[in-house]
């Protein structure tokens, strides 16, 4: 399945930046639950910003495409 991309270009920049962060502490307390938690959160937002794509915001109805339309409607 073929998504589109719901996610601009510096939203796409900010969570993978998040993500790989959030990875990183994950990684240096891996020892701890909370540090596997915060590794598998980190990918997850780190794997939306790669693909461009984010579930929640297209449940939400938000869309590139849908913005698009409405600037060049204006």
């Amino acid at each position: 399945m073929i998504y589109l991309k719901n996610l601009p270009l510096w939203e796409r920049s900010l969570r993978i930046g998040a993500g790989v962060v959030a990875g990183a502490y994950g990684v240096l307390n891996a020892g701890e639950p909370l540090g596997w938690l915060v590794l598998a959160a980190g990918a997850g937002i780190a794997l939306t910003g790669i693909y461009g794509y984010c579930p929640a915001c297209a449940l939400a109805g938000r869309g590139l495409e849908k913005r698009a339309q409405q600037e060049s409607g204006r």
